[in-house]
């Protein structure tokens, strides 16, 4: 057997002609612009962008007084709008089951659509350019609307998440961080394109996150990742410059509370936001160099190889024929085609936790009733003190400034939580096995303190209710969607992270519309008796003070501390499946691809060379 070593080639004549560089170093050029915006680390600083504008719905404190003032509406009737704005932002079973049977790109463009449609029938109305809608029709409008940001969800961070399944924690905190900075970011922009003028924030709102999400339709998708030892870095480093966004804008939030800012200055304001949103792209771009120039070393310089030059005895190609054919017969004997179990008669015979459940089981489990239940406690409170700072704050007597803070305030804060939550639970979990449903209970054993804050108002208290609270809200979301990828698989997550979301309206509806709208009206119109006071018909009612809402808040409270129960029910249920490995089979299958892939490098390598 003679054999024969080979190694890289050497550079041909030619090759110091100026064109000939010219013309390499252009194809190398856009060789490598086409590898980074294909790549999947661009893909998520897509999802950023597209996430940094997907809070519309947080920032209805801002355009709230302009629906309730120009239409007439009392307080229930806003909460009833508020209502089905949150309905529409959380029940997103639609764009789950459409990204089940289309690709990402189809379900970003429906809820850019959505989104521009429900937004600017609003701002048509407020401004009064067509016939004031029917209380009906706009509740249509908004929900419509808000549901688009479901499906920039669905389409951008639940995408995210199935390519990069060993680091969920990470990735739903820092992409639900951007969600939760979207309303401090979009504020930027309001005051820098539009001044103070809250019914063009509504027309912003319309346009802005429709274009962004058209623009990166083709970019977000399911690929190929070549998970390395640095990937944990890497989003570290993404979560770095979101914290200084995060810090710049609470700087500005400050800035803009004690000064008067002029447009100038907001411009400039937002085109630091703007730089700092983009700033990503050159993380992409030193980690897609890397990637790159070690391919192309490999290219250049392929590893040596060996050439045998006798060829190993081959069987009679009768007998050849013969052992395919029994080798294939013995296979199927071994895995008989059965036929495929209903899913309704699987529904109630689920597999273990960490297994890919189907749709039916996952929702017949005890462990999807708990986290339900402890959601529609939790999210539900927190979701309607935020939904209704504009007016706690104005029956406080704060002044429009400063409502104008706790708005922002909230966006920070829920920022905050949302990469907190996300990072910590995944350190804790990896590190100590730290079960991440002791999170969630220990969140809203904490949201309680933000909402007696509002229930008492001492001095200064709404501020640092805004704080817990945002915090708080922001915190759930990472935490429960990793709980039900983590429970339930990744198979059918598009659909089962948008059930998830489905309870917070469920409590949203009780706890804001039937008790904060209902008592705050009750109250306001025992003011207006007893100041000798009546109504007049299609005018807005205000109440003033700290009883406006303080039962309603004592009765959240409770609520919330019902929630916490359910959540630690979970934490027994589920101790025992956080004590094991749970992503031990992504960190296999990730390995054996790495091996696969080096055995098929090695063939390709000979081949070639033959």
């Amino acid at each position: 057997m003679e054999v024969i070593g080979a190694g890289g080639g050497g550079g041909g004549g030619g090759g110091s002609s100026n064109e000939k560089r010219r013309r390499s170093l252009t194809t190398i050029t856009a060789s490598f612009f086409i590898h980074v915006v294909t790549g999947p680390w661009f893909m998520v600083f897509a999802s950023f962008l597209i996430m940094s504008t997907a809070g519309t719905p947080y920032m209805f404190g801002l355009y709230s007084g302009a629906i309730k003032s120009v239409l007439g509406y009392d307080q229930s009737t806003l909460n009833l709008i508020s209502f089905f704005k949150d309905l529409g932002t959380n029940v997103g079973v639609i764009s789950g089951l459409i990204a089940e049977i289309t690709p990402p790109w189809v379900v970003l463009a429906i809820g850019a659509a959505m989104n521009f449609v429900g937004y600017f029938m609003i701002w048509l109305s407020v401004t009064e350019k067509v016939a004031a809608p029917a209380v009906w029709l706009m509740c249509l409008y908004i929900c419509l609307g808000a549901n688009s940001t479901a499906f920039a969800n669905t389409g951008a961070l639940v995408t995210c998440v199935k390519n990069y399944p060993a680091r969920r924690g990470v990735v739903l905190g820092i992409l639900k961080g951007y969600v939760g900075l979207s309303g401090a970011i979009l504020t930027q922009f309001y005051h820098a394109i539009y001044g103070d003028d809250s019914k063009s924030l509504i027309l912003l709102i319309a346009w802005l996150p429709a274009v962004i999400s058209v623009a990166f339709l083709r970019t977000i998708r399911i690929v190929k990742v070549d998970h390395h030892s640095n990937e944990l870095r890497v989003f570290y480093r993404f979560l770095y410059i979101s914290l200084g966004l995060a810090g710049f804008l609470t700087v500005m939030i400050i800035l803009q509370q004690k000064f008067k800012f002029s447009h100038i200055e907001y411009s400039f304001s937002a085109a630091v936001v703007v730089l700092l949103l983009f700033f990503p792209v050159f993380v992409v771009i030193a980690e897609d160099y890397k990637f790159w120039r070690r391919k192309l070393s490999e290219f250049q310089n392929p590893p040596p190889f060996t050439i045998v030059t006798e060829k190993p005895p081959q069987l009679p190609i009768e007998l050849e024929s013969y052992a395919n054919e029994e080798a294939s017969r013995l296979k199927s004997a071994e895995k008989p085609d059965l036929p495929t179990p209903s899913c309704w008669k699987t529904a109630l015979n689920p597999p273990q936790r960490g297994e890919d459940f189907t749709i039916l089981q996952a929702l017949f489990s005890v462990d999807m009733l708990l986290l339900f239940l402890s959601t529609a406690c939790g999210v539900g409170g927190t979701l309607t003190a935020i939904d209704n700072l504009g007016q706690i704050g104005a029956s406080l007597r704060y002044p429009k400034q400063s409502i104008s803070t706790f708005v922002s305030l909230v966006s920070i804060w829920n920022y905050l939580g949302r990469v907190v939550s996300g990072f910590t639970s995944e350190f804790f979990l990896t590190k100590y096995k730290f079960p991440r449903t002791l999170i969630l209970t220990l969140i809203l054993l904490l949201s309680c303190a933000g909402h007696l804050l509002i229930a008492f108002n001492p001095p200064g208290g709404l501020y640092i209710a805004s704080i817990v609270i945002g915090f708080c809200y922001g915190a759930q979301w990472p935490i429960l969607f990793a709980i039900i990828s983590e429970v339930f698989g990744l198979k059918y997550y598009s659909t089962l992270y948008n059930f998830g979301s489905v309870a917070s309206p469920i409590g949203l509806y009780f706890l804001n519309v039937r008790v904060a709208g209902h008592l705050y009206d009750t109250e306001a119109n025992r003011q207006l008796a007893a100041a000798g006071e009546k109504r007049i018909a299609g005018e807005e009612l205000n109440c003033v003070g700290v009883d406006c809402f303080k039962l309603s808040f004592i009765i959240i409270t409770g609520v919330t501390l019902i929630g916490a129960l359910f959540s630690f029910l979970l934490v027994l249920r589920t101790r025992g499946f956080y004590k094991t490995d749970i992503y031990r089979r992504f960190k296999e299958a990730d390995e054996e691809e790495e091996q696969n892939g080096v055995i098929a490098k090695d063939e390709r390598n000979k081949e070639e060379n033959k």
